[in-house]
C-alpha cells in the first residue's frame, strides 16, 4: 500500500533538507542553510499532519521523524553557529583556541537530540510546549546569522556572546519551561490572548526587523512564555 509510505517519504524529505542545509553552512552560504531549514520546517510539519489523515502513523515513523528534526533542527544550526565562530574575530588571548572553540557549537545538536527525545515521551506537551521547540531554535540561529552577521563581527569579543547564546538556546530546549503552541481551540479573545498578541507584534517585527526577523521573534517568544508561566505561578 503505497499511501502508508507517503508521511516517511515526507519525513525523508526533511532529513534531505537538513543534509543540504548543514553543507550549505560549511561552506559559508548561511543564506541558502537557512532557506533549508524552512524547506524541512515545511515538510516536518506536512510529514504529521499527513499521517493523521492518511491514518498510517507508526513507531518507525516516530523515530525517523526524530532523526531527521536533529539533522535540520540540530546539527543544521549548530553547523551556522560552527561557521560563524571560525569567522569572527577572537580577543588575541583567545586566538590559540580558534581550531578548537567553534566545535563548541554542535553541543547545541546533543541538546536538540535530548529535547526530541524527551517530547517523545512526554505526554505534557499535546497544546503546548516544554522548553524551545527545535525547530524555533533552529530559525534563531539560521536567521541571527544571516540578518546579524555583521554585528556579530564587529567586535572580538562579540565570540563570548555567540557561546553565550549557545549555551542559553541549549538550556532552553530542554528546560521545564512551559511554552504557548499556537493550538486554538476557539478563536475568542479570552484564553488566547498571549497568542493573538504574539502574532499581532511579530507583524512589526518582521517589518523592522527583515532578515533577523525569525531570531527577534524567536526571542519574543521566549520572553512572552517566561511571562506567562511566571503570571500564572503567582495566580
Amino acid at each position: 500500500m503505497i499511501k502508508k509510505h507517503i508521511p516517511n517519504a515526507i519525513t525523508c524529505c526533511n532529513l534531505v533538507s537538513g543534509c543540504v542545509a548543514t553543507v550549505f553552512a560549511l561552506g559559508g552560504q548561511v543564506g541558502m542553510a537557512l532557506l533549508f531549514i524552512i524547506i524541512g520546517a515545511v515538510f516536518d510539519f506536512f510529514d504529521g499532519m499527513s499521517a493523521r489523515l492518511l491514518g498510517v502513523s507508526s513507531p518507525i515513523g516516530k523515530e525517523l521523524d526524530s532523526l531527521a528534526d536533529d539533522v535540520t533542527f540540530g546539527v543544521a544550526p549548530a553547523t551556522i553557529a560552527f561557521f560563524e565562530l571560525g569567522v569572527m574575530d577572537y580577543p588575541s588571548w583567545l586566538e590559540p583556541a580558534r581550531g578548537v572553540l567553534p566545535f563548541f557549537a554542535y553541543v547545541m545538536a546533543a541538546f536538540a537530540a535530548l529535547r526530541l527525545a524527551k517530547f517523545n515521551l512526554d505526554e505534557r506537551q499535546a497544546m503546548g510546549f516544554i522548553g524551545l521547540p527545535t525547530p524555533a531554535n533552529a530559525l534563531f540561529w539560521g536567521s541571527l546569522v544571516v540578518g546579524m552577521g555583521d554585528v556579530l563581527e564587529s567586535s572580538p569579543y562579540m565570540v563570548f556572546v555567540v557561546l553565550a547564546l549557545i549555551v542559553a538556546s541549549s538550556v532552553v530546549m530542554v528546560s521545564e519551561l512551559p511554552m504557548f503552541a499556537l493550538k486554538f481551540k476557539h478563536w475568542g479573545w479570552k484564553g488566547n490572548e498571549l497568542k493573538y498578541v504574539f502574532l499581532i507584534t511579530c507583524l512589526p517585527l518582521i517589518a523592522v526587523f527583515r532578515l533577523s526577523a525569525f531570531a527577534v521573534i524567536v526571542a519574543w517568544y521566549v520572553i512572552l512564555s517566561i511571562y506567562a508561566n511566571r503570571k500564572g505561578t503567582k495566580k
